[in-house]
């Protein structure tokens, strides 16, 4: 199982360049190991060219190196900690994506305006609070700010985008679609102010979208 997720997360993190959401060795994604105490987590700078499985190495939830010879991602104490206290979340990504990371210097959520937001996130994407790298408290702040929303995203101020799924492959998903939202709503804007859209259609829409859209 370890030896599968590290392939099927270092095949993952293509997504994260194809769809132009970091630059150079930034951003991250981990899965949580079924069954055990465990993440698998991109290494520290490891350029995306020369990323393999051996580079995804293995940690406990604290985000200590179990398995690898290489240093694991500095958020890996973050990844852990939404998985120890959100144990429906399989999959954590992690970005510096434009748009989405402007949101978060602004210390701005992205207000839900499209009935694509509502499809994906059920509502606005949330900001969390300023923290800094390295420790535990960027994850206090998601799991404390996304434990009041159905946003699978989350801007975090000064900081960029983090996003959970079910697996990692729903933490990509997340992102890249939290990213194209952010700049949407940007390019409203500069336009004039974007219209909300009601609450008892946001629920609607969200409900559609989770229970009838595509192959059941």
């Amino acid at each position: 199982m370890t030896d599968r997720l590290r392939r099927e997360v270092c095949a993952l993190h293509a997504e994260l360049t194809r769809n132009g959401l970091v630059a150079w060795t930034s951003g991250n994604l981990s899965a949580r190991v079924p069954g055990e105490d465990k993440m698998v987590i991109k290494a520290s700078g490891v350029p995306y060219d020369d990323l393999s499985p051996d580079a995804i190495v293995v940690c406990d939830l604290h985000g200590e190196l179990l398995e690898g010879d290489l240093s694991p991602s500095s958020d890996a104490a973050t990844h852990g900690y939404v998985y120890r206290h959100m144990p429906d979340v399989g999959g954590v990504a992690h970005t510096h994506s434009t748009y989405a990371t402007a949101w978060a210097a602004r210390g701005e959520a992205i207000p839900c305006v499209l009935t694509a937001m509502a499809d994906e996130f059920g509502g606005e994407i949330p900001v969390g609070p300023f923290a800094l790298i390295g420790g535990e408290e960027i994850g206090q702040g998601i799991v404390e700010t996304l434990s009041g929303h159905r946003s699978p995203a989350i801007v975090m101020r000064s900081h960029g985008v983090f996003t959970i799924g079910e697996d990692a492959r729903a933490a990509i998903k997340a992102a890249v679609m939290c990213e194209d939202v952010a700049r949407t709503v940007h390019v409203a804007r500069q336009l004039g102010e974007p219209l909300a859209i009601e609450p008892e259609h946001v629920d609607a829409l969200w409900e559609r979208y989770q229970n009838v859209y595509g192959q059941r």
